[in-house]
C-alpha cells in the first residue's frame, strides 16, 4: 500500500493566444527566473514571463493578478521549432527546429539574443537535456548521432549510434549515466562517454504488440528533496499510455502505470512529488478524443483528471514552484492552478507543515507559533499526514524499522505505523503504534480516529495537563482496555464490547473501500467509494445510520452542532447533506438525511464555524466565499488555507508563499477576513449609532456584534446598553467592569478606566496624571508589568510611601534583565532594590567572586542567604570563602565537609579540632586513605602525628619500613624508620597514660578520655607484632650494622658477640644476611665451629636457588679443608650467648652482655650501654635521643 500526498488543481483558463493561429510544439518553463519559451510552426519562437500586480499589495500568492512582463519573439529559426530546453543555471535557452538548427540564446538587458548557432544539415535534432548543474548539453539527433556539448559551445566527444533512430535523451542526477530513447520504443543506457552499457528493460510492454513509440522521459534531479527515501524519480511512458517509475536506470521492480490515454508528453514538478502526463482520451459519447492531464504520485497512485479544451494538446511544462501548470494546446498557452494538499495544520495560533529538504532524506516539520512568531522544528522520517485539534497535533508516519518497538507498544509484531500525538511546540506526548496505513486521519477533542481503506482505529487519547516527563512516559506505557479500538468497514458494531484490537480482521480486503472519514465530539461519519456514508456515535461506537450519496467524497467536514455534513466530491463539487431530516423519497418511503439543493464547483477548501452550524466558508478557485444559512456574501479574493473561523472572523495561511521559504515565515502571510455581519454593525455603530445598532444585532444574534456593541457603548460611557449587551454575549468579567464604572463619581475618571480596557494605556494614563492621581497611573503599569514606566512615575513624585514601590520597581526591572540573562544590568537594579538573594545569583552568574565575597562579607551573621552563597563557593571550589560563610552561618559541620569536598584536609583537621567535632577519627579517616590513594603515606603519617594518632601514625610507618626493608635499601635508613616507627608507639603509650591518669584525677575533657579509650582499645585489640615490642626492627637493624662496622675497624671478637644476637631477627633480616654475616665474622676470629653451623644454616635455606646452595658448598668445602671445625671450649658466658637466651642485658654501643649492676639505661627507648661506654655518647646509640 503506499501513502501519498493528494493534490487538488482546478484549472483556472488563464489563456494566451498566439498570433496568427500559429499552432505550438512545444513549451518549457524556466524554473528558476519564470521565463516561458514555447516554440511551434513557421519558426515561431516566443518568450514570455507572467509577473504578478505589485500595486495590488493586499492580496498575496495566487489570488493576485498576473500581466505578461516580457512577451518577445525570437527570430532565427525557420522550420517549425520542436525542441526548446532551458539551462536554469547559466541563463541560457537552447532551441532547434525542423531543419537541424540550434540556437543557443542568452539573457542581455531583459531580452534575450543569439549567442551560438549550430547546423549539422544531415538530420533533425529530437532531443536536447542539459545535465544536473548546467555544465554539459547533450544533443541527440534523428539519424543516430550524439553530440555532447559544453555549455560555452565547445564540443566535448560525438557518437555515431549507426542503424538507430534516436527520438529521446535524458541525463541521470549525478551526469554519470545518459539514457538515449530509441524510435522503435527501446531505451539504452551509455555512460557519459558514450559507451554502451546496457538495453532497459520495460516492464510495461510485457504481452504488447503492435507499433508504439516513446512519448516522453524524465528523469527527477533530487534538486528539491524526495518526498520518501529511496523515492522513485526516473519517468518513462509511450503514446499508448504504459508508463513506468525507476528508482534508477536499473530498477527491476518499477511502479507500472496504465493511463489509459493517448500520451504526448510528461513531466515531474519542481520536487519530484507529482508527475503530470498529458495526452488525449477516447470520449465514449463523442467522435472528437478529449484533452486531458493526468497526475500520478512517484508510487503510480492517480491522483486527479484535468480535462483541457481545445483540439490538441501538444506539450505541457510545470512552473518552478508547482502551483502552476502551462499547457501548449492548437495555438494557445493554457494556465491551470494547482492547490496543493499539503501536509498541514493548525492548533492553538500554531501553523504546522511540513515540507523536504535536498540535505535531509527526512521530512522538516515546523510548528510556527504566528502570535509570538516563534518557530520549532522537528524532522519526522516517512511523514503521511498532519492532523490538528485544539491545542494538539496527531503525525502519522511510518514506524522506523530501525528501532524496535518494545512489547507494550503494540500488541501485533512489527507494527508498520505510528501516530504520534504533539502539543502545539512539537513536544511528542504520546505514540501509538498501529497496524493499518493512517490514509485518513480525523481527530476531535477525545479521540484521534485513523483509516486504511479496509477499517478504521479509534483512540480515545488523554493529555495530563501539569505532568512531568516521566510521568507522561508511564501514561504513555499503560494501555487501558477499551481506549483503543479498530472495527472492520464491514462489520456492524453494536457497543463498546466488540472493536477491540484485532489486526487480523482489519487487513481483511472489502469491495467499497473507505475513501473519506470526519468526526465530532458526538459522531463518526465514514465515507465509501460507492458514495455511501455510515454514521456511527461516539465514544461508544455503535453503528447509528447509512445515508447513499451519488458522489465519490473526496473530504468530509461536519458543522458544530453535528447536524449538516459538508462534501467535498474528486471533482471539486462541493455539496450539503442534512443529517437528522426526516423526508420521503421518490419511492415514497420515509428516509432519514437530505441532500440539501446548494452545490458549488471547483471548491478545494472550505471550514464550518466553530460558534455558529449556518455559517461556513469555502475555497472556490481563487476565491473566498462565506456562506450563512446557504446564501454567499460577496467573495474575498485570496488563495490562503482557511486555519480557522470563529467569533465572525477568518483566519487563513498562504501556505504557497510560506513554502517558498519555509525556514523564515513572515507574518505578512497569516490573513485574518471579518465577514460582513461584523463589517455591516462596525459600519452602523461608527454611522448610525448605538441604538439603531442594537436593533440590527437583535435581529443578527452572535456574541461577537453584542461584544462590538457593548464596547461601542462603553466608549460612549452608555453603561445600561453596555451592561445589557455583555449580558447577552456572556462576559461576566465586562457586566463585573460596568458595575465598577457605576461606582465611579468622575466622569473623567470613568473614561480613563474604559481607555485602560481598550488597552488604551497611555492615554488612560495621561488622563490619570491629569488629575492628579499618579498612585492609579502607577498602579495600571504595575498591572501592565512596566515597571520601567512604574520606576519614572516613582521617580517624578515623592513621599515615603513609594519607597518600598521604589524597591519593587528596581527588583522587578532586575528580574526583567535577569529573565533575558542580562545579569550586569540586573545587578545595577538589584543593589537599588536591596534584594541580596537575587544579587547573589546575578553575581554568580556573572562569575564575579569578589562581588560574592564582599555580599557575604556585610550579611549580617546567621543570615538565611549565607548558606547558599557558600554553597555557590563550594561550586566554583573556592574553599576558603565558602568556609567563612559556612562559620559565619554557624555551620561549622558543612565547613569541614566542604574541605573534605575541596581535598582542603589540613583546614579540615584543624576545623574539626577547634570545634571538637566526634567526626574527627573518621574525617581523619578518609583524608588519611585520600592520601594513601594518591600514594602520600609519609604525609598520612604526619597527618596522624599532627592529631595526635601515635598508633595510626605508627602502623603506616612500620608499613614503610618493612616495604624499605624488602626493597634492600641502605640498612641504616630502615633503622631509621623503624627507630621512627618505635618512637611514635612511644608516644601512643604515653598518651594512654596521660589519659589514666587523666581518668583517675576525674581531670581533663571527656573528648580527651573518649580520644584514650578508642586508643586503648585500639592498641590492646591489635595483634600487630610491633605493638608488644616496638623496638624490635630498630634492634635487628642496629646490630647488623654495628657488626659489620666491628669487623671493618678489624674487632672480630666483638663483632662475633653482636652478630651472635641477629640470630633472634630473622623475621626482620633476611636469614641469608644474617648467617652470612655471622661466618664471615666467625671466620675472621677463627671460630670454625660457629663459622660451620652458620654454613649448615646457610645450606639449609629454602629460598636459595640451587646455583647459590652450590656456590655456598664449595665455599664451605675449601674453607673446611684447611680447617678443621673442631670444638673449643667456652665459658659459661659463651654458652649464654651462643644459646641466645638474650636474658642478660646487651649493651646497644658494643653488643657485649652486661654483667655489671652500674649501667646507663635510655629514658624513650629504655636500652642500656655500659657505664664506662656512657661517657663516650652523648645521645643513645639505638634511638639516638640525648644521653
Amino acid at each position: 500500500m503506499i501513502l501519498a500526498t493528494i493534490w487538488r488543481y482546478k484549472i483556472f483558463l488563464f489563456q494566451i493566444a498566439i498570433p496568427g493561429n500559429v499552432r505550438l510544439r512545444c513549451i518549457s518553463w524556466n524554473k528558476d527566473q519564470g521565463f516561458i519559451a514555447c516554440g511551434g510552426e513557421d519558426g515561431l519562437l516566443k518568450v514570455l514571463k507572467l509577473e504578478t500586480q505589485t500595486d495590488e499589495a493586499k492580496i498575496k500568492g495566487l489570488a493576485a493578478p498576473s500581466n505578461l512582463s516580457v512577451n518577445q519573439t525570437l527570430e532565427g529559426h525557420s522550420g517549425s521549432v520542436q525542441v526548446v530546453t532551458w539551462n536554469e543555471q547559466y541563463q541560457k535557452l537552447t532551441t532547434s527546429d525542423q531543419n537541424g538548427l540550434i540556437i543557443v540564446w542568452m539573457l542581455y538587458k531583459g531580452a534575450w539574443y543569439e549567442e551560438m548557432i549550430n547546423n549539422r544539415n544531415k538530420s533533425v535534432v529530437r532531443s536536447m537535456s542539459w545535465n544536473a548543474d548546467g555544465q554539459k548539453i547533450c544533443i541527440v539527433y534523428e539519424d543516430g548521432a550524439v553530440i555532447v556539448g559544453s555549455v560555452d559551445g565547445n564540443r566535448i566527444w560525438g557518437k555515431d549510434l549507426k542503424g538507430t533512430h534516436l527520438c529521446h535523451v535524458a541525463w541521470s542526477s549525478d551526469s554519470k549515466v545518459l539514457l538515449f530513447g530509441m524510435a522503435n520504443g527501446e531505451i539504452h543506457i551509455y555512460d557519459n562517454q558514450g559507451n554502451f552499457i546496457v538495453q532497459m528493460k520495460l516492464s510495461c510492454l510485457v504481452n504488447l504488440t503492435g507499433a508504439f513509440s516513446i512519448a516522453g522521459i524524465h528523469w527527477y534531479h533530487g534538486t528539491e528533496g524526495y518526498i520518501e527515501p529511496d523515492c522513485p524519480c526516473l519517468a518513462v511512458c509511450y503514446d499508448n499510455g504504459r508508463c513506468q517509475i525507476m528508482r534508477d536506470e536499473n530498477d527491476h521492480n518499477p511502479i507500472l502505470i496504465d493511463t489509459g490515454m493517448n500520451v504526448v508528453c510528461i513531466q515531474w514538478n519542481h520536487c519530484g512529488s507529482v508527475l503530470a502526463v498529458a495526452g488525449s482520451l477516447k470520449a465514449t459519447s463523442q467522435d472528437k478524443d478529449v484533452n486531458i492531464v493526468q497526475f500520478y504520485t512517484p508510487f503510480g497512485e492517480h491522483l486527479r483528471t484535468l480535462k483541457v479544451p481545445g483540439k490538441q494538446v501538444s506539450a505541457l511544462s510545470w512552473e518552478g514552484s508547482g502551483l502552476k501548470i502551462a499547457l501548449a494546446v492548437d495555438s494557445y498557452i493554457y494556465f491551470a492552478n494547482i492547490r496543493p494538499d499539503y501536509k498541514w495544520g493548525y492548533c492553538s495560533n500554531t501553523v504546522v507543515y511540513a515540507y523536504t529538504r535536498p540535505d535531509r532524506p527526512e521530512y522538516c516539520v515546523v510548528f510556527w507559533d504566528t502570535k509570538n512568531n516563534e518557530k520549532y522544528v522537528k524532522y519526522v522520517k516517512s511523514l503521511i499526514s498532519i492532523t490538528t485539534y485544539g491545542d494538539f497535533c496527531v503525525l502519522a508516519t511510518k514506524a522506523d524499522e530501525s528501532q524496535p518497538q518494545e512489547e507494550h507498544e503494540t500488541e501485533s509484531i512489527g507494527a508498520t505505523y505510528v501516530l504520534v500525538l504533539c502539543n502545539s511546540i512539537g513536544t511528542p506526548l504520546d505514540p501509538k503504534y498501529i497496524d493499518i496505513g493512517p490514509l485518513f486521519v480525523t481527530m476531535t477533542k477525545t479521540h484521534v480516529i485513523a483509516a486504511s481503506k479496509e477499517a478504521f482505529y479509534i483512540w480515545q487519547y488523554r493529555v495530563a495537563k501539569k505532568l512531568t516527563a516521566m510521568e507522561i512516559n508511564q501514561v504513555a506505557r499503560t494501555r487501558k482496555e477499551g481506549r483503543e479500538r479498530i472495527y472492520h468497514i464491514d462489520d456492524t458494531p453494536s457497543g463498546s464490547a466488540d472493536g477491540h484490537l484485532d489486526y487480523s480482521r482489519a487487513i481483511e480486503g472489502t469491495r467499497d473501500p473507505i475513501c473519506a472519514i470526519t468526526a465530532s465530539d458526538k459522531i463518526l461519519l465514514v465515507g465509501r467509494e460507492s458514495g455511501t456514508i455510515q454514521r456511527y456515535s461516539l465514544p461508544s461506537v455503535v453503528m447509528v445510520q447509512k445515508y447513499t450519496l451519488n458522489c465519490r467524497v473526496y473530504q468530509l467536514s461536519l458543522n458544530c452542532n453535528s447536524s449538516r455534513v459538508a462534501i467535498i466530491d474528486l471533482s471539486g463539487i462541493l455539496t450539503f447533506f442534512e443529517l437528522d431530516t426526516r423526508v420521503v423519497d421518490s419511492t415514497g418511503q420515509q428516509v432519514i438525511g437530505e441532500q440539501l439543493k446548494l452545490e458549488r464547483k471547483d471548491v478545494w477548501d472550505m471550514k464550518w464555524a466553530k460558534d455558529n452550524p449556518d455559517l461556513f466558508a469555502m475555497m472556490e478557485k481563487t476565491r473566498m466565499y462565506v456562506f450563512r444559512n446557504l446564501d454567499p456574501e460577496e467573495p474575498i479574493q485570496t488563495s490562503g488555507y482557511i486555519c480557522n473561523f470563529e467569533d465572525l472572523e477568518i483566519k487563513s495561511v498562504l501556505l504557497d508563499e510560506i513554502l517558498k521559504n519555509p525556514e523564515h515565515p513572515n507574518k505578512d502571510y497569516i490573513i485574518n477576513f471579518e465577514i460582513r455581519s461584523l463589517r455591516d454593525s462596525r459600519a452602523l455603530i461608527e454611522k448610525v449609532g448605538i441604538e439603531e445598532s442594537s436593533q440590527f444585532i437583535e435581529d443578527n444574534p452572535h456574541p461577537r456584534l453584542w461584544r462590538l456593541l457593548a464596547e461601542a457603548a462603553l466608549q460612549k460611557l452608555d453603561l445600561q446598553t453596555a451592561e445589557q449587551a455583555f449580558v447577552r454575549c456572556k462576559d461576566y468579567q465586562g457586566i463585573k467592569f460596568v458595575k465598577r464604572l457605576g461606582n465611579l463619581q468622575s466622569e473623567s475618571m470613568k473614561q480613563a478606566e474604559v481607555a485602560a480596557y481598550f488597552s488604551k494605556f497611555e492615554e488612560a494614563e495621561r488622563m490619570y496624571l491629569d488629575m492628579d492621581r499618579r498612585d492609579l497611573a502607577i498602579g495600571l503599569r504595575i498591572k501592565l508589568g512596566d515597571w520601567f514606566r512604574v520606576l519614572q512615575l516613582l521617580k517624578t513624585g515623592s513621599g515615603d510611601s513609594d519607597d518600598a514601590l521604589l524597591e519593587q520597581a528596581h527588583n522587578a526591572i532586575g528580574d526583567y534583565f535577569a529573565d533575558r540573562q542580562k545579569w550586569l544590568n540586573a545587578v545595577q537594579y538589584y543593589v537599588q532594590g536591596r534584594n541580596q538573594e537575587r544579587l547573589a545569583e546575578c553575581y554568580y552568574m556573572l562569575e564575579d567572586y569578589q562581588g560574592l565575597e564582599n555580599l557575604a562579607n556585610s550579611l549580617p551573621e546567621n543570615n538565611k542567604l549565607l548558606p547558599d552563597i557558600a554553597y555557590m563557593f563550594v561550586r566554583v571550589g573556592m574553599c576558603e570563602q565558602a568556609v567563612s560563610a559556612f562559620l559565619k552561618c554557624n555551620r561549622p559541620k558543612d565547613a569541614v565537609d566542604t574541605c573534605v569536598h575541596l581535598n582542603q584536609w589540613n583546614k579540615a583537621v584543624e576545623l574539626a579540632k577547634n570545634h571538637n567535632m566526634k567526626e574527627i577519627g573518621s574525617l581523619l579517616a578518609r583524608y588519611a586513605s585520600h592520601l594513601l590513594e594518591k600514594n602520600k603515606i609519609l604525609d598520612a603519617i604526619e597527618l596522624y602525628r599532627k592529631a595526635n594518632y601515635f598508633f595510626e601514625a605508627a602502623k603506616l610507618m612500620f608499613k614503610i619500613a618493612d616495604e624499605e626493608a624488602k626493597k634492600r635499601t641502605k640498612p641504616l635508613r630502615v633503622k631509621k624508620l623503624y627507630v621512627l616507627s618505635a618512637l611514635l608507639i612511644e608516644q601512643c603509650h604515653e598518651q594512654m597514660q596521660n589519659a589514666q591518669r587523666g581518668k583517675v584525677k576525674g581531670k581533663g575533657s571527656e573528648t580527651a578520655s573518649a580520644l584514650a579509650g578508642l586508643l586503648e582499645d585500639d592498641v590492646l585489640s591489635s595483634t600487630n607484632r610491633f605493638a608488644d615490642n616496638a623496638w624490635r626492627g630498630a634492634e635487628a637493624y642496629h646490630f647488623f650494622i654495628l657488626a659489620q662496622r666491628q669487623l671493618y675497624k678489624g674487632s672480630v671478637d666483638a663483632a662475633l658477640k653482636t652478630a651472635l644476637h641477629l640470630r633472634d631477627y630473622e623475621d626482620i633480616i633476611p636469614a641469608v644476611e644474617i648467617y652470612s654475616l655471622l661466618a664471615l665474622c666467625a671466620c675472621a676470629n677463627r671460630a670454625f665451629d660457629i663459622c660451620s653451623k652458620a654454613f649448615v644454616k646457610l645450606e639449609s635455606l629454602e629460598t636459595l636457588r640451587p646455583e647459590q646452595r652450590q656456590q655456598y658448598e664449595d665455599l664451605a668445602l675449601e674453607i673446611f679443608t684447611r680447617h678443621c671445625p673442631k670444638y673449643n671450649k667456652k665459658s659459661d658466658l659463651d654458652d649464654v650467648l651462643e644459646s641466645g637466651d638474650g636474658k642478660l642485658l646487651v649493651c646497644v654501643a658494643t653488643g657485649d652482655p652486661i654483667l655489671e649492676y652500674r649501667f646507663w639505661m635510655c629514658s624513650v627507648c629504655k636500652h642500656c650501654m655500659k657505664a664506662k661506654e656512657a661517657s663516650n655518647f652523648n645521645f643513645c646509640p639505638l634511638c639516638h635521643s640525648t644521653a
